[in-house]
């Protein structure tokens, strides 16, 4: 039942994600599955269901599907107001968010949420499919270290890897692990370093091999003041670069999310973006196709249109 649920709690949230403008109960009930039982029954569970997702902090907007007429009240999820406020996490919390976020990723692909949205699109109400992937939260870290590490988080063990330095050097760290986070796509563990005696930031992808459980040393105590997001921003995160870009109105969120100064056109908005590695931002580009135009650096958008002049040559 509990899975049912959820199914249906995520469908919804996709559902009210993608369209342009505001459902109907009676759309959503004929378009999303799960919404069984009389008219009564599934009046009940769409208010359980809103309740449901306010208290995990998703703001739904309530609005008329026709401005001229007193009509049926409709309701969708703006892109823009749909992030999470995470704060000070849990280790064990870590661990849960980092499925979390996987199954959701899923979830959005999943053909039951694919379906609801075509069904939509047969009516006449219009959809951006292509926002879903850049709107559903993803862990891109493909590391096979990832769980084993936010496990030993959240159950405060001591870990041991070899690791490899900036300076080409494979030495055996002694850790106790304080919490994963990821910049500019990718993935960084925090700890404190007992061989050294300090914190410091090691990149999974340069731990060679296992991460073991440190069997020979205690479990610790988590600093109550430590905050892995904080910490990232003050020690490891600094845009060295801004990128000016045209984004159509209404799509390309995940560029949107970054943006450090927005100015409104009529098609178009010109947003100042900041990032750190040209590779990664020209990929996150790529991904929303004629929606976004890069200005500047000029070098920024001579890789991109390359990519693309490589893309036509490749598949015609």
């Amino acid at each position: 039942m509990a899975s049912r649920k959820t199914e249906r709690l995520i469908n919804l949230t996709i559902a009210l994600l993608a369209t342009k403008r505001y459902l109907t109960k009676s759309e959503i009930f004929k378009n999303i599955e799960g919404y069984e039982g009389s008219l009564d029954s599934k009046e009940r569970m769409f208010e359980r269901d809103k309740d449901d997702l306010r208290t995990l902090g998703i703001e739904i907007e309530v609005g008329g599907t026709d401005p001229l007429f007193d009509d049926e009240p409709g309701y969708r999820i703006r892109p823009e107001s749909y992030s999470f406020n995470i704060g000070a996490l849990t280790g064990t919390e870590i661990a849960l968010l980092s499925l979390a976020a996987e199954a959701w990723r899923g979830a959005a692909l999943d053909f039951s949420a694919q379906s609801a949205l075509v069904k939509l699109n047969s009516l006449g109400i219009e959809s951006d499919f292509e926002a879903l992937p850049a709107l559903a939260p993803k862990l891109t870290q493909e590391s096979a270290n990832f769980l084993p590490i936010a496990a030993a988080i959240a159950d405060t063990s001591p870990v041991r890897f070899s690791y490899l330095s900036k300076s080409l050097q494979t030495n055996l760290r002694h850790l106790l692990p304080y919490g994963l986070g990821s910049r500019s796509g990718i993935w960084y563990l925090v700890g404190f370093d007992n061989d050294r005696s300090e914190l410091r930031t090691f990149r999974l992808d340069r731990i060679l091999g296992e991460v073991e459980r440190d069997t020979s040393a205690p479990n610790f105590t988590m600093p109550l003041d430590f905050n892995i997001v904080q910490f990232l921003d003050s020690h490891l995160f600094d845009p060295s670069e801004q990128a000016l870009v045209s984004i159509r109105r209404d799509r390309g969120h995940a560029l949107r999310q970054r943006a450090i100064d927005t100015t409104l056109g009529d098609e178009f908005d010109l947003c100042v973006v900041p990032f750190s590695d040209a590779d990664r931002m020209r990929d996150l580009i790529l991904w929303h196709g004629d929606d976004v135009v890069v200005q500047s650096p000029e070098y920024l958008r001579t890789i991109v249109i390359t990519a693309l002049e490589t893309l036509v040559h490749v598949h015609g």
